[in-house]
C-alpha cells in the first residue's frame, strides 16, 4: 500500500453547507488595502483584508487578529464556485438571446 491514512487529531467535524452568493456578496463589500507590518520596509508591501474585518465579515477563526489561511481559502473558493454558476447562467442567457434573434430574422416577413 502506498498511502496509509492516519487518524488526524484535529480531524474537521461539524460539516454544514455553505450558500456561495452570500459568501461572494460579503467578500465583495470586504475592505482590501496594501499594508506592511510595523518594523517591515516601507518597500514590503502585503495586500488584503485586516483580520478585525474579515473576522466581523465571515464569522471565521478563532480570533480577530489573524486570517486562517484555511479560512481564506475557503472564502475564495466557494465564491470562485459563485462566480462560475453566474457565468455558466449568463452564457445560457446570452445564447438563448441569440438563438431568438437568429429565430426571429430567418422567421418569413
Amino acid at each position: 500500500m502506498l498511502f496509509r491514512r492516519r487518524p488526524r487529531p484535529q480531524a474537521p467535524t461539524q460539516h454544514e453547507p455553505v450558500k456561495g452568493q452570500e459568501v461572494l456578496e460579503k467578500l465583495a463589500s470586504l475592505p482590501i488595502s496594501t499594508w506592511n507590518y510595523k518594523g517591515e520596509s516601507p518597500q514590503v508591501r502585503h495586500l488584503g483584508p485586516m483580520a478585525q474585518d474579515f473576522a466581523a465579515t465571515f464569522g471565521l477563526g478563532d480570533n480577530d487578529r489573524r486570517i486562517n489561511v484555511v479560512d481564506a481559502n475557503g472564502v475564495v473558493m466557494v465564491s470562485i464556485q459563485a462566480l462560475y454558476r453566474r457565468l455558466e447562467a449568463l452564457q445560457a442567457e446570452v445564447q438563448a438571446l441569440r438563438a431568438a434573434r437568429t429565430d426571429e430574422g430567418s422567421a418569413p416577413d
